[in-house]
């Protein structure tokens, strides 16, 4: 972990979906002051729910003492606006669902806070097509965390053309501090994760619709005769079908047909089985 002159003392969060709680959770735990915007109260009420359920799984674990577990509540403050942020943060994080021009709102609206870094989780939209508008571009940077953000060991760092040296930096310095590995990629569509992820996840889906095997089979064959610790279709499920949907459609306009989302896909979204969040995928969870 990182010295004290090292870390993110102060971040803020925008959204509280599965992917704002991690995140919100991961620096709470590692002794930031965490402020997170969110203006539905059942999500609040939810959100501060998986915050308490993960840190008594950390404290059974061994991984927090009990001191540690109290204070991370109170570390996390909710608001339900963005002007309610506080201005000058250390690290400001934007995690609201995958769409270019929702992103690009509430970026604007976040820097206007001025955090030291501005950053997306962003699992597939070029930094550079976010960073249109910004006064400062230089402090703007990709942070893809992925799902749960309390147990998955990695953080892809997204540099864009105009993401300065201190951003980047910073953003070193952010995921030491949560304990995560890094890779570092440069702002191509998909970056080097969601690329590769997502093929392997819509041929699975092909696969499916032709009647190749069933989801379990396929997703035993990747676990067993590639050593993948879970199968695309199960990991589908578990990133939900709705941000595979809408990563698959941003990338398709780069890459060609390759990316089209496959009927299964759209359909399932449309009936609104969208993974483990609302209980039936391509599995019943």
């Amino acid at each position: 972990m990182s010295s004290t002159a090292e870390r993110m003392l102060t971040v803020g969060v925008v959204g509280a979906g599965t992917m704002g709680v991690g995140i919100a959770y991961v620096f709470a735990a590692t002794g930031s002051e965490v402020t997170v915007v969110e203006p539905d109260r059942e999500r609040i009420r939810l959100a501060r729910k998986t915050i308490q359920e993960q840190a008594a799984i950390a404290y059974q674990r061994g991984k927090l003492d009990g001191a540690a577990v109290a204070s991370i509540a109170e570390r996390v403050r909710w608001v339900s606006a963005t002007d309610d942020l506080p201005a000058g943060l250390e690290l400001a994080v934007e995690a609201v669902p995958e769409r270019a021009d929702l992103k690009r709102d509430v970026l604007a609206r976040m820097e206007s806070r001025e955090p030291i870094v501005l950053a997306t989780n962003t699992s597939g939209i070029g930094i550079g097509e976010l960073a249109a508008g910004l006064r400062r571009p230089e402090a703007f940077v990709g942070l893809h965390f992925f799902n749960p953000v309390w147990s998955m060991p990695l953080v892809e760092i997204v540099r864009g053309r105009q993401t300065g040296d201190v951003a980047l930096s910073r953003a070193r310095i952010a995921v030491a501090q949560i304990g995560k590995e890094k890779i570092v990629v440069a702002d191509t569509p998909g970056f080097a994760t969601s690329r590769l992820g997502v093929v392997i996840g819509l041929e699975a889906m092909r696969m499916l619709e032709d009647g190749v095997a069933s989801a379990e089979d396929i997703d035993r064959a990747m676990e067993l005769g590639y050593r993948h610790p879970m199968g695309p279709l199960r990991l589908s499920d578990l990133v939900g079908l709705d941000v595979r949907l809408d990563i698959a459609t941003h990338l398709v306009k780069t890459y060609g047909s390759r990316f089209e989302p496959p009927a299964i896909l759209v359909d399932k979204v449309a009936a609104g089985d969208l993974g483990r969040k609302t209980g039936r995928g391509f599995y019943t969870w």
